[in-house]
C-alpha cells in the first residue's frame, strides 16, 4: 500500500512537471509572438517558415535531427550529475577534449580496421572526458572546492589547450583553416540519410538515454546516485559514500559529455576543427533543465532546440525575423521552467 502511494506521489509529480514544462514553452511562444508583433513583423508567417524549415522536408528533418544529436548528448551529460544534486557545468570543456583526443586517436590508427579505429577513439575520447570530469569531483568531495568555479576554469584551458593543439602539432598543413587533418571518410559514422549530417550517432543517443534510465531507476548505484541528490546527510547516514558517488557522477557526465565532440568529428566534420562548438556545453544545461533531467525529457527537449536552431534561418530570409529572436525564445523558456523551482529553494531556505 505504502509502496503504491509512493509511486502515484512519483507519477503525480511528474506529470506536474510535464504539465510546467508545456506551458513554459506555450508561454515563450506567446511572449516571443508579441515581441514580434511589437516589431511590426507577422509571427503567423515566421512560426510557419519556422516548421517549414524544420519539419518540411525529409532533408530539412535529417538536418532536425542532426542538429538535435549534439544536444542529447550534453543535455544527458547535465541530467545525469544534476541527479545527484551536482551542477556540470564544464560540458563544454569536456567535449571539446573528448573530441580533440578522439581525433588524434584515429589520426595514430591510420590504416587499421574501420571498427577497431572508431570503438578506439569513442572509448580514449569518453576516457579523456571523464578524467576532467572525475578531477572536477574529486576536489568537490575531498576538498569541499565548488565544482562550478573549477569547470568554469577547466573549459578555459581544455578549450585553449586543444586551439593550441591546431594551431601548432595538430595543424593540418595543407589547411588554412586552424584544424586537424582529416580522419579519413573511411572512419566517419555511417549517415542514415545520404548527403546529410544525420548519422548513427543518433541511434548511439538514444541507446545511452535507454541506459541511463534504467541505471537511474532500475540499479542499486542509480539510487544511491538518486538518494545523494536528493538528501545528502541522509544518504551517508544510510552508509552510501558520498566521496565515491561524486567522483564516479562527475567522470560519468564527463564521459557522456565528451560523446558530443566525439560524435561531432566522426558524424560530421570528419576532423577536430578550432571552436566548432556554438556552446553546446551551456546549451546542454538548458535542455537538461526543460527536461526535468529525466532521459525522455531530455530527448524530447533536445528535438525541440533542435527545431528551433533547424529552422530559425528559414524563419528569418521568408519572414525576415532575426535569427536571433530563437534565443529569446529558448531563454523564455528555460526562465518560465527554472523560476517555480527558484521560488521553491527560497521557501526551504527561508523555512531552514
Amino acid at each position: 500500500m505504502e509502496k503504491q502511494t509512493v509511486k502515484k506521489q512519483k507519477v503525480f509529480l511528474s506529470l506536474e512537471q510535464l504539465y510546467l514544462s508545456i506551458f513554459a514553452i506555450i508561454l515563450s511562444l506567446l511572449i516571443t509572438a508579441l515581441i514580434m508583433l511589437v516589431s511590426g513583423e507577422n509571427p503567423i508567417n515566421a512560426f510557419q517558415a519556422l516548421l517549414a524549415g524544420a519539419l518540411g522536408s525529409k532533408t530539412a528533418i535529417a538536418t532536425t535531427l542532426g542538429k538535435t544529436v549534439p544536444l542529447l548528448f550534453v543535455g544527458m551529460a547535465c541530467a545525469f550529475s544534476n541527479k545527484a544534486g551536482l551542477f556540470n557545468i564544464g560540458c563544454e570543456g569536456q567535449l571539446y577534449i573528448g573530441a580533440l583526443t578522439a581525433t588524434a586517436t584515429a589520426l595514430a590508427m591510420q590504416g587499421l580496421p574501420r571498427f577497431l579505429v572508431i570503438l578506439v577513439s569513442f572509448l580514449t575520447g569518453m576516457m579523456s572526458g571523464a578524467l576532467v570530469g572525475g578531477f572536477n569531483g574529486l576536489l568537490k568531495a575531498k576538498l569541499n572546492i565548488n565544482e562550478v568555479l573549477v569547470a568554469i576554469m577547466l573549459n578555459y584551458i581544455m578549450k585553449f589547450f586543444a586551439s593550441y593543439c591546431v594551431h601548432g602539432p595538430m595543424k593540418d598543413p595543407k589547411s588554412k583553416v586552424m584544424q586537424s587533418p582529416s580522419i579519413g571518410q573511411e572512419y566517419m559514422l555511417t549517415k542514415i540519410l545520404p548527403k546529410s549530417q544525420l548519422t548513427t550517432a543518433l541511434i548511439l543517443g538514444l541507446i545511452l538515454a535507454a541506459l541511463l534510465y534504467v541505471f537511474i531507476n532500475k540499479t542499486r548505484a542509480g539510487f544511491a546516485l538518486r538518494a545523494v541528490g536528493e538528501n545528502g546527510s541522509a544518504a551517508q547516514a544510510a552508509g552510501i559514500s558520498m566521496v565515491k558517488t561524486i567522483i564516479i557522477t562527475m567522470a560519468a557526465s564527463g564521459a557522456i559529455a565528451a560523446l558530443t565532440g566525439v560524435t561531432e568529428v566522426f558524424g560530421k566534420t570528419g576532423k577536430f576543427v578550432d571552436g566548432f562548438s556554438p556552446g553546446y556545453g551551456f546549451t546542454g544545461i538548458a535542455v537538461a533543465v526543460l527536461g526535468n533531467n529525466h532521459p525522455v525529457g531530455v530527448i524530447l527537449s533536445a528535438l525541440l532546440f533542435g527545431i528551433l536552431e533547424s529552422g530559425a534561418m528559414t524563419m528569418s530570409y521568408v519572414a525576415g525575423v532575426s535569427t536571433s529572436m530563437i534565443k529569446v525564445m529558448q531563454g523564455l523558456v528555460i526562465l518560465f521552467v527554472a523560476t517555480p523551482e527558484l521560488v521553491a529553494f527560497m521557501k526551504r531556505r527561508r523555512a531552514k
